[in-house]
Order: C-alpha cells, then structure tokens, then sequence
C-alpha cells in the first residue's frame, strides 16, 4: 500500500484547508504521527498545519490531551469515546480549527475477538460545534498488515477533513 501512495490526497487536503482558512492538528495513536506527516509533506503545509500529537500509552491520552481516566478505564483506549474525547482534547489545547483524533488496533497483533486488528476510531472536531463525529474503520477481511491498517487510517483522516472542510464551504455559500 505504501508504494501506492503519490501524496496527492494530501495536497488536496492542505489545498481546501488553504481555501477556507482553517488550521488542522492531529492527535495520533496506532497511526504514529502519519496523517501528520502526510500533510506536512506538501510544501506550503505550514499555511494550514498546527499541531501533531503522538499520544501511544493511555497516561499520555490523559495528561497531554484530557481523555479522562474513567473513559479509558470503562471503554479502553481502542473506542469510539476515546477517540470523540482526544479530539475534543486536542481542539481545546490547540489553535485549530479542525481536530484529528485517530486510535485503533494496526496488528498483526493486540487484537482481541471484541476489537481485533484493525479496528479503528477516529474523530473529527470543529472550532464552534459540541459534536464529535467518529467513523469507525474494521478490517473486514482485508487482511490488513500493519502499514497497510496505519495507511488506511491516514488516507481516511485525510478524506474525513477535506468532506468536513467541504461541507463548511458548502454552508458558507449555501450549496449543498
């Protein structure tokens, strides 16, 4: 999957970032800073790139973007609430406007039979609304290596921001 990767959805992505004036930060867990540097590949990502966070172990979820220890504790780190709460974190610590959140299981192995390799959670916060949305990723028998699970991720945060930044210029210009 690697070599398939041209980085053309990264600019596309820092492009319409560009064109409404937004800023994104990402905070990262099985993905280990890729949709950050997917996006800081593209020259000019300075423009839109705010904050990369790679937060692995729970403490860290905890102390560097609030994800509050009872979450974790109750739902695990591999969640929907986990991943709503990082990108809720992650929006209050930065400038953003747009904050990435991604958590999941890459493999080949940690997975369970509730939440197995390549399960994934990630979640889209925006500057002035309480709502987190999360899209969850399974493997589905993809089979799926670990750079492959870690790429999939990436490319889906990747077109996670870019429908949010076009559906805020959508309403901006009452398209639909």
């Amino acid at each position: 999957m690697k070599n398939e990767y041209d980085g053309q959805l990264a600019e596309e992505t820092v492009n319409i970032l560009r064109r409404n004036g937004w800023k994104v930060s990402t905070v990262e867990s099985c993905t280990g800073g890729l949709i950050s540097k997917l996006i800081t590949d593209i020259p000019g990502s300075s423009d839109v790139f705010e904050l990369g966070i790679t937060t692995y172990s729970n403490e860290m979820k905890t102390r560097m973007v609030g994800v509050p220890e009872d979450v974790l504790a109750h739902y695990g780190a591999v969640s929907e609430q986990t991943a709503a709460a990082m990108a809720k974190g992650l929006l209050a610590l930065s400038g953003a406007d747009i904050a990435v959140s991604v958590t999941g299981i890459a493999g080949p192995g940690g997975g369970t039979k509730e939440k197995p390799v390549g399960l994934i959670f990630l979640g889209f916060a925006l500057r002035g609304c309480e709502k987190v949305d999360i899209v969850k990723l399974e493997d589905n028998g993809a089979h799926r290596n670990r750079e492959e699970n870690r790429f999939h991720a990436a490319e889906a945060a990747l077109h996670g921001i870019m429908q949010k930044a076009a559906d805020y210029q959508n309403q901006s210009t009452g398209k639909e």
